[in-house]
């Protein structure tokens, strides 16, 4: 069974940084095909806000570009978004999301529980 726990979120000022990292189990990571971030602010939708192949290509949501960096490490089964520059929009509930590769006979995707992040002005 697949297991994301997610961890780092907290209270920061704007300015501020902090660093998200979503450990996944139950799974390989040579099948993991995508490991990405959401988030979900009051009253809005879930967005992506970044993503990451099992080749390392990389993308991101206009809104944190420059700011966020997405990385994995596939010896720990890990992905991480390092969040810099953050500002009072950043405020949401952060989700891990992890998808493996097709005919392994996973799920198309899992989410972790959500760890949430707000950063005051």
């Amino acid at each position: 069974q697949v297991q994301l726990v997610e961890s780092g979120g907290g209270l920061v000022q704007a300015g501020g940084s902090l660093r998200l990292s979503c450990a996944a189990s139950g799974i390989i990571f040579f099948r993991i095909n995508v490991m990405g971030w959401y988030r979900q602010a009051p009253g809005k939708q879930r967005e992506l806000v970044a993503g990451i192949t099992s080749v390392g290509s990389t993308n991101y949501a206009d809104s944190v570009k420059g700011r966020f960096t997405i990385s994995r490490d596939n010896a720990k089964n890990t992905v991480y978004l390092q969040m810099n520059s953050l500002k009072p929009e950043d405020t949401a509930v952060y989700y891990c999301n992890v998808a493996p590769k097709r005919g392994l006979g996973f799920r198309d995707d899992y989410w972790g529980q959500g760890t949430q992040v707000t950063v005051s002005s």
